[in-house]
């Protein structure tokens, strides 16, 4: 409905962003008059650049791998290169861009109290955003704004002038490189070398400290021994100068090293879209880091504009913004009268996954988190290969490492690499949420035999706990 005083077009909620953000649009909104912002592909960073494509790139990947390690099975296999067009069908052709333009005309011609805007938005006032639709720019203004806006790849300053990819785009090349440097020692970085490293391409890491660093020492440095033995690495270096020529891009490191590579992959972390966003003239206040700022509930400093996901979200990880769509949702209900009161922000006991090679998953706090919280710790490493099934796996480098309160028996951390990593950690996840005592936990149910949980069984009851008195 037009507001004839500020000659803008005026809803009961505007929401920016069609990822976590048009999970929003349940049933409970079908008498709403709704805003959804979306200037690109409908789905957002997990359908159409992150999560699942890099996933089904990964199972690609697995398969090619699995040629360099089928000897020690005695069985004789040799990998003969990837038919990358086909790759690519399948995620994006066949899959992937099927879907994102399937959720995308469902909002546009199914939902008839949704009008659906494909250009940029940007505060130009309180709860008020110029945005647009078929190249026509338009003002519009809600009651209720959810920002679900995301995060795109941080470009360095040295990258100007030259060639390079992200995540955004490194799986949509026309053919795949014969060589490939990638900045960065992250969860994308380690997941695309991965990928491109199994599928056949010369793969050169640089990072200017330890890959994946975040990680329990006891899984980061076994890692990263892995990692030198599989690519080129740079470790401990950065970037000073990068120049493009007919064979590619030069980088030249801080120790005068020349990296030259026919594709040069960026994956040096991400930035919240709040300056895109304009979020300062909609009264809305920055974290240092650029996240929105947002209370326990997923208020921000505005009055009726909320946040979630990677634009203000201190995990940028696609469970947990599901998790705050949930909790956000509630919560403007709520505000509506249509709920019961306000939830907080599920961040409790928040795990993560590394679907690299080996696979990685972790939750809770690290050995030295724990210890300096002040917690009585004691831990125990696993090994894959202690276990029939890793026995049977030929595995030498899997490890799961668990990190407990000695005197409660509560599960204070856990950490996986090797096969099974992001399966095999839910155990532990349950056993954080539900605040399981380790004590009890391994001798109250069965643990099939052969199968790799029991290297998560054996792993508890390597734990020195203090037993509770009978």
């Amino acid at each position: 409905m037009p507001d004839s005083a500020t000659n803008a077009t005026h809803f009961d909620l505007i929401i920016v962003g069609a990822g976590s953000g048009n999970s929003i649009l349940t049933p409970d909104f079908d008498d709403k008059n709704v805003a959804l912002v979306e200037k690109g592909a409908f789905g957002g960073t997990c359908l159409n650049v992150g999560c699942i494509p890099t996933k089904m790139y990964v199972l690609a990947a697995e398969h090619a791998f699995a040629a360099r390690e089928a000897g020690k099975l005695g069985v004789d296999l040799e990998y003969n290169g990837a038919d990358w067009a086909a790759i690519r069908e399948r995620v994006f052709d066949n899959r992937i861009d099927l879907i994102a333009k399937g959720g995308e005309d469902y909002r546009r011609n199914g939902c008839p109290n949704v009008t659906v805007y494909d250009m940029e938005a940007s505060f130009v006032g309180p709860k008020t955003l110029k945005t647009g639709r078929a190249g026509e720019e338009e003002t519009i203004t809600a009651d209720t704004i959810i920002l679900a806006a995301g995060a795109r790849p941080f470009i360095p300053e040295w990258a100007e002038g030259i060639e390079y990819h992200t995540n955004e785009d490194i799986m949509r090349l026309d053919e795949q490189p014969k060589s490939l440097t990638i900045v960065g020692g992250g969860f994308i970085a380690m997941e695309f070398a991965h990928v491109f490293d199994a599928l056949g391409t010369e793969v050169t890491v640089i990072n200017r400290s330890p890959l994946l660093r975040a990680l329990d020492e006891d899984l980061r440095e076994p890692f990263n021994d892995i990692a030198a033995k599989r690519y080129t690495t740079h470790i401990g270096r950065t970037v000073k100068a990068a120049t493009q020529g007919d064979d590619g891009v030069t980088l030249t490191l801080d120790d005068d090293t020349a990296v030259t590579s026919e594709a040069l992959l960026i994956a040096t972390g991400r930035v919240p879209n709040s300056d895109t966003l304009n979020v300062a003239a909609g009264g809305l206040e920055i974290q240092p880091d650029g996240h929105v700022k947002v209370d326990e509930y997923g208020r921000t400093t505005a009055d009726g504009v909320w946040s979630l996901g990677d634009l203000s979200s201190p995990y940028m990880l696609k469970h947990v913004a599901n998790a705050e769509t949930r909790a956000v949702t509630h919560n403007v209900l709520a505000t509506w009268g249509e709920t019961d009161d306000l939830v907080p922000m599920p961040h409790d006991h928040v795990p993560s996954a590394v679907f690299t090679h080996p696979q990685i998953a972790t939750v809770g706090m690290t050995e030295q988190q724990a210890s300096d919280a002040g917690h009585d710790v004691t831990v125990k490493v696993q090994n894959y290969g202690d276990v029939a099934y890793g026995w049977g796996l030929e595995d030498s480098t899997g490890i799961v490492k668990l990190v407990a309160d000695r005197s409660t028996g509560k599960l204070l951390g856990a950490h996986y690499m090797g096969p099974q990593a992001s399966t095999l950690i839910h155990q532990m996840i349950t056993v954080m949420a539900y605040d399981l005592d380790l004590r009890d936990f391994p001798r109250s149910q069965y643990w099939i035999h052969p199968a790799l949980s029991e290297v998560t069984e054996n792993a508890i009851l390597g734990l020195d706990l203090t037993f509770k008195e009978v």
